[in-house]
């Protein structure tokens, strides 16, 4: 393919633009351009607009063109909190939770995270790069063009890096980009039962300083006999001293306090927040902490699903993700989530597009080079097979993304 594409005769363009999260009501302005066209140059967008308007002085021969008559054309989805390398499977533990048991019980028992850092501390790198490469390839065929990946299943140095280097090899390989984030503290190993505060200063005296430049993110599983407010606030504060952006699992199985640890530290993003307080939604509408919320975790674990409409009533900017992973939700199903977005947590279409575009940038801290069809973005775009974006949705729990480009380039 040449290095000039344009894009033309879409029915809709979606460009969800601007360059930082929206808020609030401003999450249902999705910007919509009919009959348009895109022009993109070395892989970034150089103009958009009404396809008679923007093409009536291009020489056409130029480029190679992709006609998108009776499509629509949305920004690629970016998917904002994954584990997605891990090694090993625990569909015995799905079937346990179908029989009663709780999240937390399989956890006390031995099961859970414990589970899965066994199988990753065991595997190779590569693995878990083959592993990773093909978890890839099933995002990419849903429209997702970049997504986060969390460590957090070594819970030791070794295979935290091991984790983190597998990612950065990704990235460099695999058309979606990954953004690696550090979830060191995800539980309590083995080797420390009983002693969670020993671990902590372990993370922060030993393993943040040799992580610090592998990972943009560091995460904390801030939850009921997890990881206490103090001892995130801990590791989190030593993070951002090291020059890392932070983001924390909050509240999703009790109300701890975790959305109001994310507004008092300006997290980037709190995740989860099933169980978020009044208090916590203002305060991360007020810090502009981005609030993700997993769908397809609480669908998965029967849980009630997180309060999102309220929470963009009280102008937060909501994200949407998977939350990919070997136990709570083994999924990357875009179609899934997106549906118990709209019938579930009472968020409109458009909501939801912001949610897995734009926002999902700024949960990464890449909202002004990705995440909306704009001039001098990255052209990281996607095709669905229908005339308009409300097929996605509509055409319940099926893929409607018929085309991906990626960096100016088709790829699927």
């Amino acid at each position: 393919m040449k290095n000039k594409v344009i894009i033309k005769d879409a029915s809709e363009i979606v460009t969800c633009s601007g360059f930082e999260a929206k808020k609030g009501k401003e999450m249902q302005d999705i910007a919509v351009i009919y009959d348009g066209a895109i022009i993109i140059e070395d892989g970034i967008i150089k103009d958009i607009g009404i396809s008679k308007e923007i093409l009536k002085d291009i020489n056409e021969d130029e480029y190679e063109i992709i006609s998108a008559k009776g499509r629509a054309v949305l920004p690629g989805f970016v998917d904002s909190h994954t584990h997605f390398v891990f090694g090993g499977y625990r569909a015995e533990e799905f079937s346990w939770r179908l029989k009663g048991d709780s999240y937390m019980s399989i956890m006390e028992r031995g099961g859970g995270i414990i589970n899965s850092v066994e199988s990753t501390r065991k595997a190779t790198e590569e693995e878990l790069y083959t592993l990773g490469q093909e978890r890839l390839d099933s995002m990419i065929k849903f429209g997702i063009t970049t997504v986060e990946g969390k460590s957090g299943y070594g819970l030791d140095i070794d295979t935290e890096l091991k984790q983190l280097k597998v990612m950065e090899r990704l990235n460099k390989d695999h058309a979606v980009d990954v953004v690696s984030t550090f979830l060191g503290a995800h539980a309590t190993p083995k080797e420390y039962k009983g002693r969670t505060d020993d671990y902590v200063k372990f993370i922060i005296n030993e393993v943040l300083p040799k992580v610090k430049d592998k990972a943009k993110f560091c995460d904390v599983f801030c939850e009921k006999n997890v990881f206490s407010i103090e001892q995130s606030r801990e590791i989190l504060k030593s993070a951002k001293s090291l020059g890392m952006k932070i983001k924390l699992h909050a509240d999703e199985i009790v109300q701890l306090g975790g959305a109001e640890l994310a507004g008092e530290l300006g997290a980037t993003s709190a995740d989860h927040l099933l169980q978020a307080s009044d208090k916590g939604i203002k305060d991360m509408a007020k810090a502009g902490t981005v609030a993700t919320l997993l769908p397809c975790t609480a669908f998965s674990l029967k849980e009630s699903f997180a309060r999102g409409r309220e929470m963009i009533d009280n102008g937060c900017a909501v994200a949407l993700a998977t939350d990919l992973n070997p136990g709570s939700c083994f999924t990357n199903s875009i179609p899934l989530m997106f549906a118990l977005a709209c019938l579930q947590m009472n968020l409109s279409i458009e909501e939801s597009i912001t949610a897995l575009t734009i926002n999902g940038a700024a949960a990464l801290d890449r909202a002004d080079e990705i995440g909306s069809l704009d001039v001098g973005k990255k052209a990281d775009i996607i095709m669905l097979k229908y005339p308009s974006y409300k097929f996605i949705p509509y055409n319940i729990g099926m893929n409607t993304v018929d085309m991906v480009i990626k960096d100016g380039r088709v790829v699927i």
